[in-house]
This record gives C-alpha cells, structure tokens and sequence, in this order.
C-alpha cells in the first residue's frame, strides 16, 4: 500500500480526500501499465478503443462522432487517431456519399486481426488486479460506480450547502 508521502500528502483532510487520492494514483498507475500492454502491440490505449467500438459496429460504418460518443477519453482527437489508424492499415476510411463533410469508417480485416491477437492476451491486464479476490473486485468496481454517481450528483449537493448558508 501506498504510504500518504508517496502521493506527497502528509496529512489528509479527511478519509474522502485519501479516497480521493487513492483513485488518482491508481488510475494513474493502471494507465501506465495499460499503455505499457498496448504499445506492444504498436497501438495506444484509445486506438484499441476506437478499434473495439469498430468491431461492434461491424459491418456498419461509423462516423468520427459516433466514435467520440462512445470513446473512455471523451477529450480523444478522434480524427487524429483515425488517421494514424488508417496510415497502419488497421481501418478503413471512406467519404460519406450523402455528407460530403463526414467520414464512414471501418475496421479493416488487419485490424480484427489485431484484435483477435490482442484478447489472446487480456489476461495479463486482468492479472493487475487479480490480488483482489472476486468478491472485492465487485466491491470495488460498486464502489467506483457510486463514486462516479457521487461525482454526477456533487454540484446539487453543494447547491444545497449554498442555499443553507444564504438562508443563515
């Protein structure tokens, strides 16, 4: 476990900032290694992203916004990683006929290559958290969801806050 100088705290204000902090350096020590597994295979995290979306998709072309839509990163340069993509061979990228201004992309057969190669080797991302038993990866992963709904429901909380010191 991480010791509180190890994230450069000394002290917390209270244990929702540890918590805070904890997911930080976490996720921030996951994505390193996620990075790690998929520059391997000469891609990024959010390339195999879009490739993934793509899969799903298959055989139904999506355009750069359906993609952002449904990215992890939703600050992703979608076109930009598209066009890398496309350079590697991993998509196919084509003008949409009736709007001139949008782009049908496809994931090209070397790209389900690739990610058939790829899920042959998920199992070591899925080894990063396996000193969890399975019992408190469901409970992490609900407490995650709970936090992300803390997080969608933090600016009305504070409303009220607001509300209640102006009535004081």
């Amino acid at each position: 476990m991480q010791s509180q100088r190890g994230v450069g705290i000394f002290a917390y204000r209270n244990d929702w900032q540890r918590a805070s902090l904890n997911i930080i350096v976490t996720n921030s020590l996951l994505l390193n290694c996620y990075e790690d597994f998929f520059k391997k295979q000469d891609i990024t995290g959010q390339q195999y992203n879009i490739l993934r979306i793509l899969r799903e998709h298959y055989p139904k072309p999506v355009s750069t916004s359906v993609l952002r839509n449904h990215m992890l990163d939703k600050m992703s340069d979608t076109s930009r990683l598209v066009g890398r993509l496309k350079i590697k061979g991993l998509v196919e990228v084509e003008r949409n006929s009736s709007d001139k201004r949008l782009v049908n992309i496809v994931i090209s057969t070397a790209g389900y290559n690739l990610l058939d190669q790829i899920s042959n080797e998920l199992y070591k991302l899925d080894n990063l958290v396996k000193g969890l038993t399975e019992e408190e990866a469901q409970t992490l992963a609900n407490l995650l969801e709970k936090v992300r709904e803390s997080i969608d429901t933090a600016e009305e909380r504070l409303a009220e806050v607001n509300e209640l010191n102006e009535a004081v």
